[in-house]
């Protein structure tokens, strides 16, 4: 079983960078979901698919799935870019809004 190892994005509904510190170790599904068909629901076999490991760094995800004999794929963060702006320049006279 394979696990992937990421740190979380925050989500469209967030301004701040709350939850999104963490790295999370995950489980890759080993088989597909079955549906329901009399209730539609949808049901799982592989119960570690429903496990979230957290840690603080990424070095400490990557010692737990080393030391556990985890086969693990990392999947790095973008590091977003942001251009300090003041509240001033939304009224600038010379930019194209």
């Amino acid at each position: 079983m394979r696990a992937r190892i990421y740190q979380p994005t925050k989500s469209a509904m967030q301004s701040g960078q709350a939850n999104t510190r963490l790295w999370i170790l995950e489980f890759e599904p080993e088989k597909q979901k079955k549906n329901d068909k009399l209730l539609g629901w949808v049901s799982f076999d592989d119960m570690r698919s429903q496990v979230k490991l957290r840690f603080r760094n990424k070095e400490e995800a990557i010692t737990y799935a080393e030391r556990n004999k985890i086969p693990y794929g990392l999947s790095e963060p973008k590091i977003r870019q942001r251009r300090p702006k003041s509240y001033a320049d939304n009224f600038r006279f010379d930019s194209a809004n």
